[in-house]
């Protein structure tokens, strides 16, 4: 399968549609969670609190997988598999603030005090949809 998002499936990227990304914990066990996301035509991009089970898993092993369903058709899905190509702090404040207004419409309002975030790029490197 080819590791460029197929066309006729970018459409997920614009619409409300939860990814669920799987990451592996230090003992190898999946663990999988929902996730804001967007796609800046190269990179799947989310966002998380640093110091989540994701964020350790993430920077422990670069490998994830996301399985983005069409919320307008629950049979119709996405996945995509790839590698972690990038972590940042840099604008994750303002990032989180622009992921909940796509999928909220108003500033990020789960904010807590003293919290950090940070942003994770995903190269995919491997496609399949239904």
């Amino acid at each position: 399968m080819s590791s460029d998002i197929p066309q006729n499936y970018r459409d997920l990227f614009d619409k409300k549609a939860f990814a669920h990304l799987a990451t592996l914990m230090p003992d190898g066990r999946p663990q999988v969670t929902p996730v804001w996301f967007e796609y800046d035509g190269r990179n799947l991009v989310v966002n998380t609190k640093i110091g989540r089970q994701k964020d350790l898993n993430m920077q422990r092993d670069k490998h994830v997988s996301l399985s983005i369903q069409d919320p307008d058709n629950p049979y119709r899905y996405l996945e995509v598999r790839g590698e972690i190509v990038e972590r940042t702090e840099k604008g994750a404040e303002e990032h989180i603030d622009h992921l909940s207004h796509k999928y909220m419409g108003v500033d990020y309002p789960f904010r807590k005090a003293g919290e950090k975030r940070v942003i994770f790029k995903i190269k995919p490197t491997h496609t399949t949809s239904q």
